[in-house]
């Protein structure tokens, strides 16, 4: 195991470890602290589209997705390798991004969140990649990754120093060997992957919203509670539903689980889910009950108040957890002079408007937490349509003359929360 690193900086692996440079301004890993963020990685080799090797495969002895997931995970551990650390040890939180053309948008609107892609030979390759323990996950359904033809996405987070991680409740993994942690411990953070309440009781398929909200934050109190903490001690939650109308039911659960003091929030719609029924999925980062630090609630002037029952954001130790982040106003609707003027449809560039007014947001928040915008790590970017993503990402590189933060980008099935964003945005940043 490595030992943490002063401030932040990013790490490119060379040409000896087999891992392709990006085509776009972002690093293959932002190490910070004693975190290593990882971008996420795809099967391509960033000249040609699909990685040769993958093009090549041998398609009647292995699948698709089994033949990128081999390339994908390769190069994710090298890179990890060439940041000094260790993936047996490492790793403490995975997110796995499969395309799927279902749900369609009628399918997300009757609340049938049900991805049908079948992601076992994704998971043998990573199985037989990974030794020991697989660290707590989310795999959902996507519409679309950067490079044509590219089918999964993976990115991840690892901790050097502190010991080992400490794992709580493995479970088999999707039946296909292999054995994935619902909870991780290492130093004073908690990671849990992403829950659902398929496991919970015979009545959870097709329930409501509010049932489901309610049934998986039962789940995490008792796997927080097993690895030494409380809900109460979350300082991020991932929560992951279908359609844009589900968050405000999600949203009225979340209030009575976190009266006061809730974690940072980031809601993305349009997820396809492993099994039908699902209405909701969850993730949290929280800080071990005996923790040396404590988590602060961040709340900038400058910046609108949040869509829902959740902070600005959270600074914990030094890393600073935003609430999502998209075009939105005091009012939670669209800001003005987000859109083309109906009567000049050829008039304006939305995507570099949007992200412009949300650096500005970004910049308060990181003021009021005693950062910048350059010490952001890690960004996971979710587009409404991939036509904005050209000139939003560069708007964005603007924000980052030296390293660009790790990042993963994918385009979701369908409008955002807030009617007219193109973009929404979690990130996490380092406070010096």
């Amino acid at each position: 195991m490595s030992s943490p690193v002063k401030g932040k900086t990013a790490v490119w692996p060379g040409l000896e470890a087999g891992v392709p440079k990006p085509l776009m301004p972002y690093s293959p890993a932002i190490q910070a602290g004693d975190w290593t963020f990882i971008a996420g990685t795809i099967a391509s080799d960033f000249k040609t589209g699909l990685a040769p090797e993958v093009k090549n495969a041998n398609l009647f002895l292995e699948s698709e997705l089994a033949a990128q997931s081999r390339y994908v995970l390769r190069n994710l551990y090298n890179t990890i390798k060439d940041c000094n650390l260790d993936p047996t040890h490492d790793m403490v939180r995975m997110w796995q991004w499969y395309v799927a053309e279902q749900p369609s948008d009628a399918q997300f609107a009757a609340g049938d969140n049900a991805a049908p892609h079948d992601i076992a030979s994704y998971l043998k390759v990573r199985n037989e990649a990974t030794k020991g323990v697989v660290p707590p996950s989310s795999h959902l359904g996507v519409r679309e990754l950067l490079c044509r033809g590219t089918i999964v996405e993976v990115d991840m987070i690892c901790i050097a120093g502190n010991g080992d991680n400490q794992v709580f409740d493995p479970v088999d993994d999707f039946g296909v060997g292999g054995r994935q942690a619902r909870a991780i411990r290492r130093g004073d953070w908690i990671f849990i992957g992403a829950e659902s309440a398929a496991d919970i009781a015979p009545s959870w398929h097709g329930s409501t919203v509010e049932a489901q909200a309610n049934a998986v934050l039962q789940k995490l109190e008792a796997t927080a509670k097993a690895a030494g903490t409380s809900l109460a001690n979350t300082v991020k939650a991932d929560v992951y539903i279908g359609h844009p109308r589900d968050f405000a039911a999600m949203d009225r659960v979340w209030t009575q689980w976190f009266p006061k003091d809730p974690p940072a929030r980031v809601v993305i719609p349009y997820m396809g889910m492993g099994a039908g029924g699902r209405r909701i999925e969850i993730a949290l980062t929280l800080l071990a009950g005996n923790a040396k630090i404590k988590k602060e609630t961040v709340t900038a002037a400058d910046a609108p108040q949040p869509l829902g029952h959740e902070p600005q954001a959270v600074k914990a130790g030094q890393f600073l957890f935003f609430s999502t982040q998209m075009a939105f106003d005091a009012s939670g609707s669209l800001a003005p002079g987000m859109l083309r003027h109906p009567e000049f449809p050829w008039y304006g560039s939305p995507g570099q408007m949007q992200m412009r007014f949300m650096m500005k947001n970004i910049s308060a928040i990181c003021q009021a937490a005693g950062t910048t915008v350059d010490q952001i790590c890690r960004r996971a970017c979710f587009h409404s349509d991939f036509q904005w993503f050209a000139e939003s990402i560069e708007e964005w590189a603007r924000y980052f003359p030296e390293d660009k933060p790790a990042s993963t980008t994918v385009r979701l099935g369908g409008p955002l929360v807030v009617p007219g964003a193109n973009t929404l945005l979690d990130l996490i940043a380092y406070i010096p």
